[in-house]
């Protein structure tokens, strides 16, 4: 299985609701460089599950993948609806697990935006 093998099957539960599949894919040293989220495994996972992204509709675009990171390019739509925002999300893995993340976030401006 490739990493994005394990990224595709992990955001697709992810976003099917099971936030615990967060604790199967990270790696207890992962550093999270992100300076609004905590920095650490179980920070980072608390945070993504207590935060707006758990309860969202993500529409997953675009995954480029190479050896060591996957990027994934995605559409958040919090639950009271609206445009949402453009998502980037850089996870760096080493063997089958995350071991860094990076993001950055713009406001949607138009329904078909991502």
């Amino acid at each position: 299985m490739t990493i994005k093998d394990i990224f595709l099957d992990a955001f697709g539960r992810f976003a099917a609701g099971d936030v615990e599949v967060l604790r199967e894919v990270i790696r207890d040293d992962f550093v999270n460089h992100d300076p609004a989220t905590p920095r650490d495994k179980g920070g980072f996972i608390d945070a993504t599950i207590n935060g707006p992204i758990a309860s969202s509709t993500l529409d997953l675009r675009r995954v480029i993948a190479d050896d060591e990171f996957v990027v994934a390019h995605y559409r958040l739509t919090p639950p009271e609806g609206g445009l949402g925002e453009a998502v980037v999300d850089i996870w760096r893995f080493e063997g089958d697990l995350i071991v860094e993340h990076w993001d950055v976030s713009q406001p949607a401006t138009a329904p078909d935006q991502v």
